[in-house]
């Protein structure tokens, strides 16, 4: 049988086990299109999709929730460009995915005339060069081979990120003249994990058993899932309360060591132990109205600080996403899927060769006192989403209450938001794989729930979305694809009728300026008319219900909607409308 280089490609891919490809079609690509169909047999099983941002989000949201790859194609310059800003907050989230690009014909005699001059660059990569980790135009057979095992292997080596690799519309429709050997990727698939110096090793150790009230802040740790137990049984040992950042699942709030108030922990530290924290500036500091930084710091004089991971290692000198500098006390680049382990081992060992008992007595008193107060917060919260309980449009801690009185019994994953943390504070977050990290900026998150959802397809996992509103505007044709693949979620529609955020900044500027409130719905408003959710997800094959504006109402349409997605395994969404905050 005749190959071709698309052909090629589409070997690596499978050689890879890359199980999926999403993709908005393209000329550019019809050549790897065909070898994926006819020759692949459709593996990686093509995810179509309405627009390139909404693959390149499926690609996030499956890296976050399995840590592996899957690919976004995208075509040509027009594809690439569609798809950047998607691909931006991918590289600063750390999710590993391979972007195939196509471009060309570069043999000028064989462009079509206008159409492949305007969507061809001389070379591809440069619009998206500054926020992915490595990309590459191969010309031969052989170099795609190369490029594609070295890109691989890029994507999944600590910090991870996305890739970009671009092939030639010749090379993908001429023949192959010979057999290329395919490599191998369990001889380089990926690089070991980067562990822990020695000397820092027993200099943290030796800081962490003085310290008499340690904390540690997390925030991508939990990309090793099974690095969640690591941290617990670490804090557990050293009763060192844990501010999770949520950039991944990295402690269960249902422990009494876990608290979500940084500052009144931080203040009492005298030792911080920061665990791939992006932003230690911003997570350290006092913070003014505007929640702008100041010069002040949350822990008092003295408190020794040490960090842990791998933040250096993914520098960009264009998007500085890695925060203000934050002198430490020591600083050690490793991966905390392995440090963590070495450093439990080592408290352990170190702390039976000094017979603690004082110090055991004192961990355990602070133990006792953290389970009371995480009892007490708790409850307090409970209390909290209680007020204007009955209020109608609901009040968004009612909204997250209901949908966790809907979901509880079930075996679920929550994709993204948390609906200004009341889901971190209503439910309880038990297992790793209940949540693949925070949210991120608008326009995201969609296709972001969607990849995490076809992550966990065939599983029997409810999968639940808190859709922000204005998020769904910006690609309300993801909704397609759920109902086109048969992917099973949960929709809830957090809708409070406005960019919410930007109406916050604006009736702040609006009282610092001494005008008046009443034009702030200008330009930030999603109404008149308001959007018919349910309407629009009904279109396009989704069971869905709404718009509903109390708790009993939301209640009712939730219990139907469960039973449709576990039942018949296909989407469901709920619009339940909600107060502004």
């Amino acid at each position: 049988m005749t190959r071709y280089g698309s052909d090629l490609i589409v070997d690596l891919l499978n050689r890879y086990d890359i199980p999926f490809a999403a993709l908005n079609p393209g000329a550019s690509f019809r050549g790897l299109h065909d070898s994926i169909v006819n020759y692949g047999g459709n593996r990686p099983r093509i995810i179509e999709c309405p627009h390139e941002e909404i693959a390149v989000g499926i690609a996030h949201g499956y890296a976050k929730a399995t840590g592996r790859p899957m690919a976004a194609i995208l075509h040509n310059v027009v594809g690439l460009l569609h798809g950047a800003m998607a691909i931006y907050y991918a590289y600063i989230d750390r999710a590993p995915m391979l972007l195939l690009g196509a471009s060309g014909p570069m043999a000028v005699g064989h462009r079509r005339p206008r159409l492949d001059w305007e969507h061809t660059a001389v070379v591809q990569g440069n619009a998206v060069r500054d926020y992915v980790k490595w990309d590459d135009q191969p010309f031969d057979a052989a170099g795609v081979a190369h490029s594609f095992a070295r890109g691989y292997r890029i994507a999944c080596t600590e910090p991870r990120g996305p890739v970009y690799l671009c092939y030639d519309v010749d090379f993908q429709e001429d023949e192959l003249k010979a057999d290329v050997p395919l490599p191998d990727p369990a001889r380089g698939g990926q690089h070991t994990r980067l562990a822990i110096e020695e000397g820092a090793l027993q200099q943290t150790v030796g800081h962490l058993l003085a310290a008499r009230n340690p904390v540690i802040i997390a925030d991508d740790t939990g990309r090793h899932p099974a690095t969640v137990g690591t941290l617990v049984e670490l804090a557990e040992f050293l009763s060192a309360r844990v501010v999770d950042l949520n950039g991944r699942f990295n402690f269960p709030n249902t422990h009494p060591l876990h608290t979500l108030d940084r500052k009144g922990t931080l203040k009492e530290a005298d030792l911080v132990l920061a665990l791939d924290v992006r932003d230690l500036y911003g997570s350290l500091a006092k913070v003014d109205a505007d929640d702008r930084p100041t010069s002040g710091t949350l822990t008092p004089d003295g408190c020794r600080v040490i960090s842990l991971g791998l933040d250096e290692l993914e520098a960009s000198s264009w998007a500085q996403h890695f925060g203000r500098f934050q002198e430490v006390d020591l600083s050690i680049l490793a991966d905390t899927g392995t440090a963590l382990s070495q450093i439990l081992d080592g408290c352990r060992s170190r702390a039976d060769q000094a017979s603690p008992d004082s110090a055991a007595a004192h961990r355990a008193t602070r133990m006792a006192a953290f389970k009371e107060a995480h009892e007490a917060q708790r409850a307090r919260w409970r209390e909290e989403a209680r007020v204007n309980w009955d209020a109608s449009p609901m009040t968004t801690a009612r909204m997250v209450s209901e949908v966790w009185e809907a979901i509880r019994g079930e075996d679920w994953v929550l994709t993204a938001n948390t609906v200004k943390d009341w889901a971190r504070k209503l439910w309880d977050f038990d297992l790793p794989y209940r949540h693949p990290g925070r949210s991120l900026g608008t326009a995201t998150q969609i296709a972001i729930s969607l990849g995490v959802a076809l992550a966990y397809k065939g599983t029997g996992k409810l999968v639940v979305d808190l859709q922000p509103d204005g998020d769904l505007m910006y690609d309300p044709g993801a909704l397609w694809v759920a109902s086109h693949h048969q992917i099973p979620l949960l929709v809830v529609m957090y809708n409070n009728r406005a960019y919410y955020n930007s109406w916050s900044h604006q009736a702040r500027t609006a009282r610092a300026r001494g005008r008046s409130l009443d034009q702030v719905p200008l330009g930030v408003e999603i109404d008149h008319p308001a959007p018919d959710y349910a309407a629009l997800a009904r279109s396009v094959g989704w069971h869905a219900e709404g718009p509903v504006t109390t708790g009993e109402e939301l209640q009712a349409a939730l219990r139907r909607a469960v039973r449709v997605v576990q039942s018949e395994r296909r989407p469901a969404l709920v619009d339940a409308v909600t107060q502004p905050r």
